[in-house]
């Protein structure tokens, strides 16, 4: 098969994903698929056929591959141009018909390089003269902090530098193809070297001084790169010799750090590189949008036209790819890198073919520029080096590059025409000085082979790159609080709703008039700390929070559609999430709570359902930015937001009886009849422990020590078990333990090390009481939090077994399919189910009997534990109690801040006659 048919069929190989991607796009914008929404493609493949045709006349055997993969990278820019600037999309076409015109005129006019590389010094002055007009008053004009454009009126501006680096190449090839033996003898002996005479090293010192004043005059670091670069590069092909890139990599550094010392410009971009995020608002701006729109990628993209690459400045043009990343993903953005390096090995396989040495440095030199250039941009973008810039040849938007992409192609056929063929190319060296000698065909594949190679590391580098933020990273970047694109694309997704088990809505999106979705609390304060609250300004909180992927519709889907949904960038409606809340019983909790600060939590004991999860002071859900703003003002104040059932560590006071209880009768330390003396106060350990007002109640059980909440009597079993058991007891229970609830900011309820414990701390910390007399490293116990009081009372009332607790009952999609059930789990045993009753029938007498009968029930028997943790100038009260007592439905924990003896108490036994009726039971 001939070349030019291999080309035609990879042409036809590649106009079907060019159409698809216009097709995606146009679909996107809710257009139908006819010749008027797809005549762009057309057109453009019907251009590429015409260049075929001319090339199968002017360049039949030229390279090819060359012409299908720049039609393809022209595809995707044209519709990335379309995508992201459509009012430039018609000029960016305009000059693509243009660049394959002037393409085509490169094959017809000019036949023979050779001939053209006698004009080497004019093409030099030209070449330079047009780098540098930029600099010329009058006609120079800096657009984005750089001198690189000429302006004709206010209607045409143009880069003349990229016509100059074609030009600049075409001397090159000239110079070192005359040159090359004179570069490559080195004279000067030094020791075991041999190094270049002075006048060997001029040219390279020459193109480093060039080079530098486009830095400094010009302020384009990109251009300067690739200008130098791809000198020291056909230097190499031309010579072997590595001393040229050593000194070359060494120049450029001495340039570098010299123009970073001396430049602000330089400076700044340098400072970015290695921190964008210092000043993201600012010059960091563009390189920070850059980042947050590739993290969005993943790996298939978030679909084309459903990026917010639109965020980024001058994205048509510097930033296309990171579009190109978000919208194709991974995958595709690698596919764009590959095309690019597919460019490389077919360039320089043209240059191994060449039939002169003049063909051959063209070859390498504008294959360099192309794919150089596509690297540095890249490589900035994705912070693999400092940013500079450049345009991503043959998709950015912008004419100048477009057409000198396309001349330069044009030259690469010619290139490639003049080859010798595969048929006729010579298998070993040749030592022939000739003109026309190809540098040595062996000496030339090595280094054309080294040069791939190099050129490979660097493209297989900005793949990982990319697949680092966009896989590995892309989760910290888009959680990142300053992320607007996160932001933006949450405002316009309806989140689910947060509901109560009994269809209380607690939260839910409603959509404004610009297509964005506010928030919104219509149950007032019902459950805010639990519920907490989305913001764009502020984050998450609470369930919203917790399940923050669920309500964006990102986890637990219900059907494959909703797998293929997400998987496809199709946003949707997100998830509902229904709680184990009942509306009632927390609203009961709540007003438990009335004129108090603390907190009340109701489970269900069987399966570690929470029934309501109360904390106050409280606040309406739908000012939570002003609870914030308070908070922040006065971080040292009473907040609100803080959900006291969960983050607040109390000493609980007599209902810690409850666990010592329960460890002395299972590890027969005591039992219910085992009896203790009772005076109001009493020595132990060298200190004092005192009952609740110095009650004395003589010589008393263990069980009456309970109804009555002896102090004395549980110091002394205390020291009777000692600290070992009492913590071990206490750990069985859940203390120092972290609980796997649904709310990850719940804090670990808290014992001390035994072996630290003092006599006295025992005693005390038996009654409930956390005192640290060594001040020793770990903490005074015990500490808990309401919940696991909660949980403790759950230990006696579900036969010594704790389930774990959780708060989600069942999420569902916006068809009401559900895609999660919750399933209760075993927490921990605390005791057995022997122990766990003798307990309970205890507690009965501590309601009916005891300290504890302002929380009878009739028609109810309840079992339960007061408690008085007492302060320095005021007491917390607190109480856990279960009901029906023989097979508790529901447990309730509650204590009160600074309240009077009883009144928790009090508050809890409405709680629990509303959770028994909710449930049928009274």
């Amino acid at each position: 098969m001939t070349r030019r048919n291999i080309e035609l069929i990879l042409l036809c190989v590649a106009a079907p994903f060019v159409v698809l991607l216009f097709a995606m796009l146009a679909i996107n914008k809710g257009q139908s698929l006819d010749a008027t929404t797809l005549g762009v493609p057309i057109g453009i493949f019907a251009a590429f056929v015409i260049a075929h045709l001319a090339t199968r006349k002017f360049a039949p055997k030229a390279d090819p591959a060359i012409l299908p993969i720049v039609f393809a990278l022209s595809g995707i820019g044209i519709c990335f141009v379309e995508r992201l600037a459509p009012k430039l999309a018609l000029g960016q076409v305009m000059w693509l018909f243009l660049g394959v015109a002037c393409m085509v005129l490169v094959m017809v006019l000019v036949r023979n390089l050779d001939k053209v590389a006698k004009y080497k010094y004019t093409l030099m002055i030209v070449g330079f003269l047009l780098l540098l007009s930029p600099l010329v008053p009058g006609i120079g004009q800096e657009i984005y902090g750089s001198r690189i454009w000429l302006s004709i009126g206010n209607t045409f501006s143009f880069q003349p530098g990229e016509i100059a680096k074609i030009v600049i190449v075409l001397f090159l090839a000239g110079y070192l193809a005359q040159n090359r033996e004179m570069l490559s003898v080195f004279t000067w002996r030094v020791g075991p070297f041999n190094l270049p005479d002075i006048r060997v090293l001029l040219p390279l010192l020459l193109m480093w001084l060039v080079a530098l004043v486009i830095v400094v005059f010009e302020k384009d670091l990109g251009s300067a790169l690739v200008f130098f670069f791809l000198f020291l590069i056909m230097l190499y092909v031309a010579t072997g010799k590595k001393f040229f890139l050593v000194v070359g990599l060494g120049l450029i550094a001495i340039g570098g750090v010299g123009a970073y010392l001396a430049f602000g410009h330089v400076q700044v971009r340098v400072n970015n590189w290695l921190d964008p995020f210092a000043d993201a608002q600012n010059t960091g701006y563009q390189l920070v949008q850059g980042i947050y729109s590739i993290a969005d990628g993943d790996l298939f993209g978030v679909g084309i036209g459903r990026g917010l690459a639109e965020q980024i400045p001058v994205v048509e043009s510097d930033y296309i790819f990171a579009a190109i990343a978000e919208e194709i993903g991974l995958l595709g953005a690698a596919g764009v890198l590959l095309l690019f390096l597919c460019l490389a090995i077919r360039g320089f396989v043209t240059a191994a073919r060449a039939k002169s040495d003049v063909s051959s440095l063209v070859a390498v030199g504008l294959t360099t520029m192309i794919v150089l250039q596509a690297f540095i941009i890249v490589g900035g973008i994705t912070r693999l080096i400092p940013l500079t810039g450049l345009t991503l040849p043959f998709i950015s938007q912008g004419g100048s590059s477009l057409l000198a992409s396309f001349i330069a192609v044009g030259f690469l056929l010619r290139c490639g025409d003049e080859g010798t063929g595969v048929e006729t190319e010579v298998a070993s060296a040749t030592s022939s000085l000739h003109a026309n000698s190809v540098l040595g065909r062996v000496s030339l594949g090595k280094r054309l082979t080294h040069a791939i190679l190099i050129l490979s590391v660097l493209f297989a580098l900005l793949v990982a790159n990319l697949t680092l933020i966009m896989v590995v990273q892309a989760n910290y970047y888009q959680n990142m609080p300053g992320n607007n694109h996160t932001l933006a694309k949450e405002a316009r997704t309806e989140r689910g709703t947060i509901s109560t088990y009994d269809g209380t809505v607690l939260a839910q999106s409603v959509q404004q008039d610009d297509g964005t979705y506010e928030r919104v609390y219509p149950a007032g304060d019902l459950a805010s700390q639990v519920v907490g609250y989305a913001s764009t300004q502020f984050g998450t909180s609470g369930i919203e929070a917790a399940e923050n992927d669920t309500l964006k519709g990102q986890q637990n889907f219900a059907s494959w559609t909703d797998v293929l949904n997400s998987l496809a960038g199709i946003g949707g409606v997100g998830n509902d999430v229904t709680l184990t809340l009942n509306s009632k019983i927390q609203q009961a909790a709540q007003d438990a709570l009335s004129g108090y600060a603390g907190a009340c939590v109701v489970l269900d004991p069987d399966t570690g359902a929470v029934l309501a999860m109360a904390s106050s002071p409280t606040y309406d859900a739908a000012d939570f930015a002003a609870e914030i703003e308070k908070a922040n003002a006065n971080p040292d104040g009473v907040s609100t937001l803080l959900n006291r059932a969960i983050q607040t560590l109390y000493a609980p006071g007599s209902t810690f009886k409850i666990v010592t209880l329960a460890t002395a009768l299972e590890d027969g330390v005591a039992k219910e009849d085992t009896v203790f003396s009772s005076p109001g106060t009493m020595e132990i350990g060298n200190g004092t422990v005192s009952n609740f007002n110095k009650n004395d109640y003589g010589n008393i059980t263990l069980a009456q020590a309970t109804e009555l909440s002896s102090n004395t009597a549980f110091a002394q079993l205390g020291v009777d078990m000692g600290a070992q058991k009492l913590v071990d007891g206490a750990e069985k229970f859940g203390f120092n333990k972290d609980i796997d609830f649904t709310l990850d900011t719940a804090l670990m309820s808290l014992m001390p090390e035994p072996n630290e414990m003092t006599t006295w701390e025992t005693a005390w910390a038996a009654a409930g009481e956390p005192v640290n007399p060594m001040n020793h490293k770990s903490p005074a116990g015990p500490q808990a939090t309401v919940l696991e009081m909660a949980m403790v009372g759950c230990a006696i009332a579900n036969d010594g077994t704790i389930m774990n607790p959780y708060l989600v009952e069942g999420i569902y999609n916006a068809n009401g399919e559900r895609s999660f059930t919750a399933t209760p789990n075993k927490f921990l045993q605390a005791v057995s189910k022997e122990t766990a009753n003798r307990v309970k029938d205890v507690l009965k007498g501590v309601v009916t009997n005891g300290t504890g009968t302002a929380a009878a029930i009739d028609g109810v028997e309840v079992a339960g534990k007061t408690g008085t943790a007492e302060k320095t100038n005021s007491n917390d009260s607190w109480f856990v109690g279960m009901a029906p007592a023989d097979n508790p439905r529901v447990v309730v924990a509650i204590n009160l801040e600074d309240a009077a003896e009883g009144t928790g108490t009090e508050r809890a036994q409405n709680v629990l006659k509303t959770a028994l009726q909710v449930q049928g039971l009274l």
